[in-house]
């Protein structure tokens, strides 16, 4: 998940959400490192969004048209009787929205961003861009939803989506207006698609579920099993403070609560490992925070890392060995790594901050004396560890980048990386990684545009992904260039309690400790686990 993204989700105007707040030129990868010595054929790195073109023909409207009631919007052209046979009963669609800009040469140009709406059983709009609606207009002939929202600065905007026809019972396209103060600010088109399993797939194949276990502290998100015990981290939503719950999983088709709390003012918890006999949870205020399982059942705080700095934001931590790598996106967005050898007294010994960079490391994973670190917007990090200073050594940047996680093996004798983004039209990329310098695309797997992969754990020769809409995605990498899908679990439904029509939602987290089982949050569901296929 993003930094603080579970807070009210439209404060994310520009940074996650809507590209169109920074720029509407697409940033610039890399060149493509020339010279591969690699088995394997080199693919063209696309970036996350490919521009598809206007996917509607909007017409130019008034201030006044555009932001005004709803019912004032007209929409020549359209196909507005098809919108009548949409699926709208307990629907969540999630939109891909495609801005209209023009170059400084005046050649018009596309920039992404999504959003998403929600209607409950009588199809009946309830959510809006993570709001509730602030008008609508649905008829037989209309399809009109608008979000409003406040800003820091109190200026007011309003974002609509006027449906223009319908591509199927369970999809469409339409016109996408933003305006601000009651001045259209920006404008372009949308595609819009229900969040049901994908077509013709069935809920599960290879993959079976042992238990569901609901978590009610804040927004769950990730999870750690050592001891016998599953430690699910959860971050603050809206009426609920996250923290940490803890589950007896020594029978896994029964899992017994044994914990659950959170610090004072304190309730960001968005990472988890550990290392012994030592917890390790990353917080949103206060570091590392470090907790003793010589009670694996109820945990108790010990300290949190680096004290007495001030608030300090760390969003992720991975502990490799003797060493524990903590994620940190604010203030100095930097990578602190502590020497674990006592486990319960980490021991400050460095810091990494990429020069230069405009993004912050929000996940990493150390292997073979390098620290692969995903950077978000300045992309995928390679950095030495074996002098005593961290140095970069190769970086592979992609268009639309928010590099979110990665894991880590060795195949055919190189060195292979995947990794996912958090973002419109996120998916695995397979990178041969064995030159740093010379990063190539290898393979990759994808599926909906309008989802996003989350997490990933390689095991042997398997990639379980966590794939938020798309639920738990099992890979067989025997041949990293081709990555195919063995097994699957569907773990996002309509129906399920505190569902949204955000990105951030379903399979988000994942473990494989080697139990024979599968351990998966579930940002609605809370803890499931599976038998390991």
């Amino acid at each position: 998940m993003s930094v603080r993204a579970a807070r009210p989700l439209l404060a994310f105007v520009c940074a996650v959400s809507f590209s169109a707040c920074s720029s509407p030129e697409p940033p610039t990868p890399p060149p493509a490192p020339p010279g591969y010595d690699g088995p394997w054929e080199v693919l063209p790195e696309l970036g996350e969004w490919v521009d598809p073109g206007a996917f509607e023909s909007c017409p130019a409207l008034s201030a006044q048209a555009a932001c005004g009631a709803p019912e004032g919007i007209e929409l020549p052209g359209c196909d507005l009787g098809s919108l009548a046979g949409l699926e709208r009963q307990g629907a969540i669609y999630r939109a891909e929205i495609r801005y209209d800009f023009r170059t400084q040469s005046g050649a018009p140009q596309g920039s992404p961003g999504n959003g998403g709406f929600q209607f409950d059983a009588a199809g009946q709009p309830v959510s809006v861009m993570g709001r509730a609606p602030a008008a609508f207009a649905l008829d037989d002939e209309r399809f009109v939803l608008v979000s409003e929202f406040t800003r820091t600065n109190q200026e007011r905007d309003r974002l609509t989506f006027a449906g223009c026809r319908a591509q199927g019972p369970r999809s469409l396209t339409g016109c996408f207006l933003w305006c601000r103060n009651g001045t259209l600010r920006y404008h372009g088109s949308f595609r819009a698609e229900r969040m049901t399993w994908r077509a013709g797939e069935p809920e599960s194949a290879g993959i079976q579920l042992l238990s569901e276990s609901f978590v009610d502290r804040g927004t769950p998100v990730d999870v750690y099993v050592t001891h016998g015990h599953a430690y699910v981290v959860s971050v603050n939503a809206p009426e609920r403070q996250g923290g940490l719950t803890v589950f007896d999983v020594s029978d896994p088709r029964r899992p017994a609560q044994t914990a659950s709390f959170q610090l004072p003012n304190d309730g960001y918890w968005n990472g988890v490992w550990a290392k012994d006999n030592a917890l390790y949870v990353a917080s949103g205020d206060a570091g590392v925070l470090v907790f003793d399982l010589e009670d694996p059942a109820q945990p108790a705080f010990v300290r949190n890392h680096p004290g007495g700095a001030g608030p300090l934001n760390v969003h992720t931590v991975f502990v490799e060995g003797n060493r524990l790598y903590a994620m940190s996106p604010s203030p100095n967005q930097e990578t602190l790594i502590f020497d674990v050898t006592r486990p319960l007294e980490p021991q400050l010994l460095t810091r990494y901050a990429h020069p230069g960079g405009t993004g912050y490391p929000h996940d990493a994973f150390a292997y073979d004396g390098r620290l692969y670190i995903n950077h978000t917007s300045d992309g995928f990090l390679i950095v030495g560890l074996e002098g005593e200073t961290p140095a970069l050594l190769g970086r592979h940047g992609y268009a639309y980048a928010f590099s979110h996680a990665n894991a880590v093996g060795t195949f055919n004798g190189r060195t292979v990386a995947f990794e996912g983004g958090e973002t419109l039209g996120a998916h695995v990329r397979v990178l041969d990684v064995t030159h740093p310098a010379n990063v190539v695309k290898i393979g990759e797997y994808k599926l909906r545009g309008l989802t996003s992969v989350h997490n990933m754990v390689l095991v042997g020769t398997r990639l379980y992904v966590a794939y938020y809409h798309e639920g738990v995605r099992v890979l067989d990498v025997s041949n990293p260039a081709q990555p195919r899908e063995i097994a699957h679990y569907n773990t996002f439904r309509e129906s399920d309690p505190r569902r949204s029509d955000g990105m951030y939602d379903g399979a988000i987290g994942m473990r494989v400790p080697g139990d024979g089982h599968v351990y998966v949050v579930d940002t609605s569901r809370g803890l499931l686990i599976f038998d390991e296929p």
